[in-house]
């Protein structure tokens, strides 16, 4: 959504917004952030833009339903993700001097317009979480047979030790009934 900042730039102190921006992120596309991660609604977007003597501030919130799986035991996980957001807003002109890398700290207007649709976009793919829980300590799945551990314990062997840890296994009983021999 393009928001018209022209009043605002004749002198207004105050807009406000609120609109839905609809995501087209594919949750197959395996080189996104957001690889596997499912949006089901629009991404919820409420803000306002404040001028004060020249100095524009803008001050959003967003917020999206996900659906994605455990990383732990691929169970589904849903939920809501909210982002909280706050950046100085300016004519491009005026920050013809910055650094490339600065100007991230910036909203832009371009002929009096602010789109701020593609940087919520970017926003969101650095501060999703990058993995969850289904629950905070899920057991997750047996490394043999596959089983979620949340579920029960499963019927295979689990106690095969890596042969390149027997040698520490051996020391560490040998310890043990050093301790027990001194008792």
């Amino acid at each position: 959504m393009k928001l018209d900042l022209r009043p605002l730039l004749a002198g207004d102190r105050l807009l406000e917004f609120d609109y839905e921006l609809p995501l087209d992120i594919s949750d197959e596309d395996a080189g996104s952030f957001l690889f596997g991660v499912g949006f089901p609604s629009p991404m919820k977007v409420k803000g306002d833009i404040t001028n004060t003597a020249g100095y524009m501030r803008m001050s959003l919130s967003l917020s999206v339903d996900y659906q994605t799986e455990c990383a732990r035991c691929l169970a589904p996980v849903s939920g809501e993700f909210t982002l909280d957001l706050e950046k100085t807003v300016a004519p491009r002109n005026l920050l013809s001097d910055l650094d490339e890398d600065k100007l991230d700290d910036y909203a832009i207007i371009e002929d009096g317009f602010l789109d701020i649709d593609e940087q919520l976009r970017e926003q969101l793919e650095m501060e999703f979480p990058s993995r969850f829980f289904c629950k905070e300590d899920c057991l997750g799945l047996c490394q043999k047979c596959g089983k979620n551990l949340n579920e029960g314990p499963c019927n295979c062997s689990q106690k095969d030790i890596d042969p390149r840890l027997e040698p520490l296994r051996k020391i560490l009983e040998q310890m043990k009934q050093e301790e027990n021999n001194k008792k």
